[in-house]
């Protein structure tokens, strides 16, 4: 059985390493080719999918509402580094994906499970590895739990991912923005309606939120809202990692430990200092915690590579209680 871990933040290792050596990889989407980056450690290395966060984020963690952190960038330069090879994507119908559907909004988190699946085969022939490990993050967290059952997955590397029902993240998101109580009244029944399958109409919505579920997205948050990690992460049956940082304030060290309640068998590691985008914030100053994610200088946050890299290049658990990798 993996050990429940509690990693702290380790002195930067000096890594014998030139350039990551990166090429363009493809899988098939349901209308053009879904496209990434594959950046390669080796013959013989173990394989992540990174599995992007929720909204228009690219490739490498980025997206134009302001996210310029680069994230997922500086983890697949770190993991190669460090012996393990990465693909980072881009979801359908958007960037380098954007020909794979024609409305990037008609999607759902089964849809994104799907493409995950068509990775995982993409990957294992271009690379002959028996088996692709799913790191998902935040919102790809679920993805990666949704897909967990795809043939050659090796097991699942959970990074901010939430442990509670969606739509209970969604009304806390919503309380730490609005400090207005009728109208966050009015938000919790909009969350509620839609998790149930209801469809709102854009004039019924509350100005303040409406962007955030307007008609055009209401079928990816009916996919979304209803769905409960610490039930879907009880199912899993192969190994898990689960990755949360102390000073993220979109998901938190709490849902973590709900996610680790709900599959003991799981390895939990918490790094101190390391916000949402997995770069190291030292106080709880909001403000600072934010600029993080416009600061394309900052480099990854010490320990995220460590962890995911011992974890994904660990030999099998030999525990009856908990599985080891399947190919």
């Amino acid at each position: 059985m993996r050990k429940r871990l509690f990693l702290g933040i380790l002195a930067a290792a000096v890594l014998a390493a030139g350039p990551v050596r990166a090429a363009p990889i493809e899988a098939p989407g349901p209308d053009a080719p879904l496209r990434g980056t594959l950046a390669e450690a080796g013959p013989g290395s173990p394989v992540v999918l990174i599995l992007p966060g929720s909204g228009p984020t690219d490739r490498d963690g980025d997206n134009p509402l302001g996210v310029r952190a680069a994230p997922y960038r500086r983890l697949a330069e770190a993991l190669a580094q460090r012996g393990v090879a990465s693909v980072r994507i881009d979801k359908r119908g958007q960037f380098g994906s954007a020909a794979a559907i024609p409305d990037a909004n008609a999607v759902t988190l089964d849809d994104y499970a799907r493409d995950a699946d068509a990775w995982v085969a993409a990957i294992r022939a271009r690379t002959g590895a028996p088996c692709v490990w799913l790191l998902g993050h935040s919102e790809g967290g679920l993805v990666a739990l949704a897909a967990q059952r795809a043939e050659g997955v090796c097991g699942l590397v959970l990074v901010a991912t939430p442990g509670r029902r969606l739509a209970d993240v969604l009304k806390s998101q919503m309380r730490a923005a609005l400090a207005n109580a009728p109208l966050l009244e009015r938000t919790d029944r909009v969350i509620d309606r839609i998790a149930a399958g209801e469809r709102i109409a854009a004039a019924d919505l509350p100005a303040p939120v409406a962007p955030l579920f307007a008609p055009e997205l209401q079928g990816f948050l009916a996919s979304l809202l209803p769905r409960d990690p610490a039930r879907m992460i009880a199912q899993v049956r192969r190994p898990v990692l689960i990755l949360q940082g102390t000073r993220d304030v979109q998901v938190g060290v709490a849902d973590a430990q709900a996610l680790h309640r709900a599959n003991p068998c799981a390895t939990l590691a918490l790094l101190p200092n390391v916000n949402h985008v997995l770069k190291i914030v030292e106080s709880d100053d909001r403000a600072a915690n934010v600029a993080a994610y416009v600061d394309p200088e900052l480099p990854l946050a010490p320990g995220v590579a460590d962890a995911v890299a011992a974890f994904v290049t660990a030999p099998p658990a030999t525990s009856s209680s908990c599985a080891g990798p399947l190919g």
